[in-house]
């Protein structure tokens, strides 16, 4: 959910050039570190008339009453960038993109997300799972945390028994499972996803069919689906790395709302 309400960016101050900058790329290099403008440095956020400490090499300054802790995600300009607040205020860079001087700015509380894959071969070790780590990073996008990720059988009891685990004893906000949707006698993830959950949320897996269906006119053989389980929300997509790119974009847009309303913390956006 959104921590208080919209703020804005008030300065970017790059102290090893000792000058403020209107508008800066922040992005990350070959090894995960962040780099504005091409230059590799160390991020800090700081709130207006705050110090930050002196071993920083840029700083974002944000509004004074701002309110976040470490872990919270800040989506700038909805989302179009995002970042996420590390310890000691350091900031990593999760989705690359342009920051100015007056950026919109939204604290977002971390989703606790679990993946599952699901697939004989994969759990045999005998094909590498591409679809899985696909999905953890695309849904870091919408300020979730990936804590739980596993690979199982195309089994229906085992399917049902994990998700049930991760939902009730790891109390995860929201579950993406990859594999097991299409019409092979093998395919049971749709149904072990049913008989675990409280609702069906048709819209998920209409407007994955409804994207899938732009790239082939197979798509609609597609059987992702969604359900909620008391507080989490449980979707399942396709088991191929493309269609799971596919799909996730188009159900992206509100998914961090619905599992907002899930939880019951959509209400409380007026504060933190």
């Amino acid at each position: 959910m959104r921590m208080g309400r919209p703020m804005r960016v008030s300065g970017l101050y790059n102290s090893k050039r000792g000058e403020f900058c209107k508008l800066v790329y922040v992005h990350r290099d070959s090894n995960g570190a962040p780099c504005v403008n091409g230059e590799s440095v160390n991020i800090t956020l700081s709130r207006a008339g705050k110090l930050a400490p002196d071993d920083f090499d840029f700083r974002i300054v944000v509004s004074s009453d701002m309110k976040y802790e470490t872990g919270d995600f800040i989506s700038i300009n909805a989302g179009e960038t995002m970042l996420r607040i590390e310890p000691g205020n350091m900031i990593s860079i999760v989705c690359p993109g342009f920051i100015g001087a007056s950026s919109r700015a939204d604290v977002l509380r971390p989703i606790r997300t679990g993946v599952l894959t699901v697939s004989d071969k994969g759990y045999a070790g005998e094909r590498a799972d591409t679809a899985g780590p696909a999905l953890e990073d695309l849904v870091s996008a919408v300020g979730a945390v990936v804590e739980r990720r596993d690979i199982v059988p195309d089994e229906r009891d085992i399917i049902s028994r994990k998700l049930v685990e991760w939902a009730d004893s790891y109390a995860l906000e929201l579950i993406l499972t990859t594999g097991g949707t299409g019409l092979s006698p093998r395919d049971v993830t749709p149904e072990a996803v049913t008989d675990i959950g409280d609702r069906v949320v048709p819209g998920f897996g209409e407007t994955m069919r409804a994207r899938s269906m732009y790239y082939t006119p197979r798509g609609y053989l597609g059987r992702g689906i969604a359900v909620t389980r008391r507080k989490t929300l449980i979707i399942a997509f396709p088991g191929s790395e493309r269609a799971v790119r596919q799909c996730f974009e188009a159900i992206a847009p509100a998914l961090r709302h619905g599992v907002e309303i899930l939880i019951g913390r959509d209400a409380d956006c007026g504060g933190h």
